[in-house]
């Protein structure tokens, strides 16, 4: 069996390229994978590859099985879905999402990979980390029976967060973003869809994912008295201004922040990340998250396809990465 693989690398802010690897020896207590499918995540992997993320959050904002250092040369991604090859008799020939950069094969221990449960394809797999994010947020948000509760932002994330939020009884969700285009995609959700200009006011809750300071303020203004704002957003090396000095203060209103990076600490005495990626992926027997799978590239246009989704020239959602065999 051979021992290379072809990975995508960074090379420097705005510039990315495949290139071969060595897989290193597979250990009796690893698996070797061979990707079917990656998703690019759009904010977090373009923001990499124009090199916009902040010296002071390089360590923070490492992936799992990341290789070389930010800015570049980086191998960065964290959406694989592929089949094991070789490893333990009970995963062998068996779907994996792994936290992995872009490659065509990988050895990783076997304790990095989640099974992908009969039902979920491989192609709606990828999802599997976005998902793990808005289950994240949800425990940090907590919504409750009835709320009233708004998502800014339908990229990626915001989605995952609306269609979860349908299964709170009673809950009165709306999905805003700047694109009204956004509107077909709200509407497979099951959610309501509003521009920022036409959103509903006096929320629960808001959960902001846009990146911007635009949507941060706007996510302010729609609360109700008392309301909350979770921010999901990761603004890498931006500076956010916010008009702090009017009903921010009058109204009582809170911001927080919700990241992956650990467990949500309402759930961390109890769940690892093991059980909240698990979670994900039973969460996506639904086939409604289908509609967040908008492109496919060939992996040998990953280099093509990752400046032009950073440069604006891809709009979409998620772009998914199709490995050959």
């Amino acid at each position: 069996m051979a021992d290379d693989a072809l990975a995508f690398w960074l090379s420097s802010p705005g510039h990315g390229e495949v290139r071969p690897t060595s897989l290193p020896p597979r250990g009796p207590d690893d698996v070797l994978v061979r990707a079917l499918r990656s998703g690019v995540s759009r904010g977090t992997e373009s923001l990499v590859f124009r090199g916009g993320v902040p010296p002071d959050q390089y360590t923070a904002m490492r992936a799992p099985f990341q290789e070389g250092d930010f800015p570049g040369p980086v191998k960065y991604g964290y959406l694989n879905v592929g089949v094991v090859e070789d490893g333990p008799a009970s995963l062998r020939g068996r779907t994996v999402f792994c936290l992995f950069p872009h490659q065509t094969r990988y050895v990783v221990p076997a304790s990095a990979v989640v099974l992908v449960p009969d039902g979920v394809p491989a192609f709606r797999a990828v999802l599997a980390g976005t998902v793990e994010t808005a289950v994240n947020a949800l425990w940090d948000a907590a919504p409750l029976v009835g709320d009233r509760v708004t998502v800014v932002g339908a990229g990626m994330v915001g989605c995952c967060v609306a269609r979860l939020l349908t299964g709170i009884p009673g809950a009165d969700v709306e999905l805003v973003d700047v694109d009204a285009r956004r509107a077909e995609v709200a509407g497979a959700l099951g959610v309501r869809f509003a521009t920022p200009e036409d959103a509903r006011t006096e929320r629960d809750l808001v959960l902001h994912t846009s990146a911007t300071a635009a949507g941060l303020r706007r996510s302010l203004e729609l609360l109700r008295p008392d309301g909350t704002v979770v921010d999901l957003s990761w603004y890498g090396d931006a500076d956010v201004t916010l008009p702090l000095g009017g009903a921010f203060h009058s109204r009582r209103l809170t911001i927080r922040a919700s990241q992956v990076g650990a467990v949500a600490q309402p759930r961390r005495d109890t769940r690892s990340t093991t059980d909240r990626l698990t979670l994900a992926l039973e969460l996506l027997r639904d086939p409604a998250f289908d509609a967040l799978l908008t492109a496919e590239s060939a992996f040998a246009d990953l280099p093509d396809v990752l400046a032009g989704i950073a440069a604006g020239r891809l709009p979409g959602l998620c772009h998914t990465i199709v490995y050959e065999g």
